[in-house]
């Protein structure tokens, strides 16, 4: 199994999996990983140091901790401009899966799932592939890898999505085909639709960014002083569709829910969690939180976030023609709750990156379906309105971080914010919301939404 994003979260959840399962005895498996681009130098190092093994923190809603020294990256393949490395693994007939983490910005993929091309980097990639290199997005990593292992002869290959992405596997693999497309390389799309599969996968794990103090608390528990270590919440859960053309390790042994559709879980988890999570983060920036559980533990806060779950996403999500395998109130909590652990310190600047594709991917289609049927947005309008503040507030300079943004034009969105009216301008933006951009009903919710947020902000202090 070849994994592209050696970041946090493949180290504190696919990788935790399989070292459970080789702890069990059940050595079959072996994972290898890289980057596709050259980011995380330091980490890398450490990791080809330690030969890919590391130290994960676990850490309880209780503030109890525990330490665990993950070993099942075998093998840790250092950047080099050609992925040398990732392509001559990739091509093995022994690589039967190759897993990606690369956020969700990084498909480029629009409202209709078509990809967008007027990212610089997109375009880059185009143009090394059609040049016989590879490139630094998805795509052109997985042209340069499925290419090569056209030529060697290799056998079928699961492409395993591991992203916050609705229908993930589908959508990537949509992506990709439509990449080569342009590549014309009539070859490799017949090859890519005849010997790889694309399972749609629900990950969760919250996993902040290391930060120094992990270190230093991992060396005086263990006594090893680890560049790479991280920590995590104790709560882990993978949901993966079965649908595997080349064999997988049996995960089901370690906790890992194999299901014919993933498709209640991942919405339960999107609409949920990932989308409360941002509404915290933009909302607790606004009145001055550094971390996701001071915000969470703000009566206010919560309560939006509350709101929004119960009033506008359980009645679409738990129907009586299609009822949720999910008990969603109680998630709800559970996903409350998680967020509230302070030990986590999860950053604001952590969650509240990527607007601009976790509006569309997370928020809009409450609101598309809420509207369809006639009801109400008015809780699920808060979370675009403290997007459109904070978005406000990163035009005029007044964020405290540096925001990251990739699915964001920054000159379009500063023509949103410089507009004479921002709250119409934002509610036309296509890249926000698709079909939905424009919509009266749209503009009249954000209106009234808007006018709380302003309310919420004249707060004194958090």
């Amino acid at each position: 199994m070849l994994h592209l994003g050696l970041g946090s979260f493949h180290r504190a959840h696919q990788a935790v999996y399989l070292h459970q399962l080789q702890l069990s005895g059940d050595h079959r498996w072996v994972l290898a990983g890289g980057n596709i681009r050259p980011d995380m130098q330091d980490t890398i190092a450490a990791l080809v140091a330690s030969k890919g093994a590391y130290t994960l923190e676990t850490v309880t809603p209780q503030g109890a901790r525990s330490y665990t020294r993950i070993q099942s990256i075998g093998r840790v393949i250092p950047w080099d401009a050609e992925l040398s490395g990732l392509v001559a693994l990739g091509a093995q007939d022994s690589t039967r899966i190759i897993s990606f983490t690369v956020t969700e910005a990084g498909y480029y993929l629009d409202s209709k799932d078509r990809l967008d091309l007027g990212f610089a980097d997109l375009q880059s990639d185009l143009d090394a592939a059609r040049a016989g290199r590879p490139g630094s997005t998805i795509y052109g990593a997985l042209v340069a890898i499925l290419r090569a292992r056209m030529r060697s002869g290799a056998g079928p290959l699961t492409l395993l999505n591991c992203d916050n992405l609705r229908h993930n596997g589908e959508r990537a693999c949509a992506g990709l085909l439509q990449f080569i497309e342009l590549l014309g390389d009539a070859p490799l799309r017949d090859w890519v639709a005849q010997h790889t599969s694309s399972p749609n996968a629900m990950v969760d794990r919250i996993t902040p960014r290391p930060t120094p103090a992990v270190r230093e608390r991992v060396a005086a528990a263990t006594g090893v002083d680890d560049p790479a270590a991280l920590m995590g919440e104790r709560f882990i859960q993978w949901v993966i569709e079965d649908k595997f053309i080349g064999g997988r390790p049996a995960w089901e042994q370690v906790g890992v829910e194999m299901v014919a559709s993933v498709q209640a879980y991942e919405e339960a988890k999107i609409r949920l969690l990932n989308a409360s999570h941002s509404c915290i983060a933009w909302a607790g920036t606004l009145v001055g939180y550094t971390y996701i559980h001071e915000g969470t533990h703000d009566a206010q806060i919560r309560q939006l976030a509350f709101d929004y779950v119960t009033d506008d996403v359980i009645p679409v999500l738990d129907t009586p023609e299609h009822p949720s395998p999910v008990n969603l109130a109680q998630y709800r909590d559970v996903v409350l709750d998680r967020f509230a652990n302070p030990a986590i310190a999860d950053t604001n600047q952590r969650v509240a990156m990527d607007g601009f594709s976790k509006i569309p991917g997370f928020i809009a289609p409450t609101i598309r379906e809420r509207l369809a049927r006639g009801e109400s947005i008015a809780s699920v309008a808060m979370l675009p309105a403290l997007f459109l503040a904070y978005l406000q507030r990163w035009h005029a300079g007044a964020i405290a971080y540096t925001y990251q943004d990739q699915a964001m034009d920054p000159a379009v969105a500063h023509a949103i914010c410089a507009s004479a009216d921002p709250i119409t301008a934002f509610c036309a933006d296509p890249t926000l919301w698709g079909p939905l951009a424009g919509d009266a009903r749209l503009r009249q919710a954000m209106e009234h939404a808007y006018r709380r947020v302003e309310q919420f902000m004249k707060r004194t202090s958090p």
